[in-house]
């Protein structure tokens, strides 16, 4: 995951360094240490990609995994309201894999709407 180590120890430091840290991260998260802009009805981050990783049996299924993987990932990091995969920019997905084994890698933009 793009720059997952550094976004991972900034939450983990903001929760020690902010009384009461759990019920602020879940409300506003660590969006705002990164530009947005504004796309359509949505804000979104401006360059800051989160990626997922899923496999499942079908392509389709693996797709799912993958997506959801990023929206879990993002809603941990900066809140429920940015964790929409649906809402995200500039979606990225690659698959490999054949019949019974695929793989899949997302990569977008988060947005809130």
């Amino acid at each position: 995951m793009k720059n997952g180590f550094w976004c991972v120890s900034a939450l983990a430091l903001g929760l020690l360094l902010v009384p009461g840290g759990a019920a602020v991260a879940q409300d506003t998260g660590l969006a705002g240490m990164h530009d947005w802009v504004r796309v359509g009805g949505r804000t979104c981050m401006r360059d800051h990609f989160h990626d997922g990783s899923g496999s499942g049996p079908t392509r389709a299924a693996a797709q799912r995994a993958a997506m959801q993987a990023w929206s879990d990932f993002t809603a941990f990091e900066y809140g429920p309201r940015w964790g929409s995969y649906g809402a995200s920019i500039r979606q990225r997905m690659r698959c490999t894999g054949g019949p019974g084994n695929y793989s899949c890698d997302t990569s977008s933009l988060p947005c809130r709407r």
